[in-house]
Parts: structure tokens; sequence; C-alpha cells
């Protein structure tokens, strides 16, 4: 049986602000945007290629501070690349930090310990991991 991981909530103060971020200056596809009332609304966004999604909103997880989710990641085959499409769209992310070292040859020397982080609006933090080929 296969376990696959499909949505993350993301608990935020303000959902306008952070879908703009997320659609416009990370670049996920914003999947659906759905008001349930005046006390709810969901936003589902995806991350380019990815088969997990995130859900804002409001009255979606009260008992989550906006800004409490810490270490969400991301992988990318080009981090170089991944990094200068950040910066371009305005995203304040860390520079290329390697962490730890490759046991065994690896094509790109930033391939699993290659990094750059990132928080959003409300200080919920992402990390990027480089791995273009896995073992």
């Amino acid at each position: 049986m296969n376990w696959t991981l499909e949505v993350v909530i993301v608990p935020v103060s303000d959902v306008d602000r952070s879908k703009k971020f997320y659609a416009d200056q990370l670049g996920f596809t914003v999947d659906h945007d759905t008001v349930i009332n005046d006390d709810a609304r969901i936003v589902q966004l995806t991350p380019p290629g990815s088969g997990c999604s995130i859900v804002i909103g409001k009255g979606v997880v009260p008992q989550m501070a906006p800004g409490s989710l810490k270490g969400l990641q991301l992988v990318v085959p080009d981090l170089k690349r991944a990094h200068e499409e950040l910066v371009g769209r305005g995203v304040e992310v860390s520079e290329i930090q390697v962490v730890g070292q490759n046991p065994r040859p690896v094509p790109d020397p930033l391939d699993n310990v290659g990094f750059v982080f990132f928080a959003d609006p409300d200080g919920n933090t992402w990390g990027v991991q480089q791995i273009s080929s896995r073992a």
C-alpha cells in the first residue's frame, strides 16, 4: 500500500497576502479558492511538478498560530536556477548553503547538501534542497 502526503496546511494571518506570495512570488498553481462562509475559506496551491499541495485559509486550523510551521522543504534539480528565480520574483532568500557532505560521488556537488532558505510573510519557514538525480 502506498501512503502519499498530498496536503500540508500552512497557518497564515492574511489569506489574500499569502495567496499572492505563494502564487505570484513562488509560482505555485492556485488549485481552488473556496469561500465556505464568513468564517471559513480554503485556498489550495501546488508547487509546479509536486504531488503535494499546501492549504492556506481562514478557519482552517485555529489551533495553529500564523507563522508556526517551520521546516517545510521543496526539492529542485537545479538550486542555482531556483535561487535566481526566487530572487527575480522578489523573495527574500538566503544564499546557497552547503549542509554536510555527500557520502558518495554525485553528478553535482550541490546534490543532497545544497540548500536555500526563505520565509513566507507570516514567518512559516521553507528550505529548498537540490537533488538532480536519485540513487
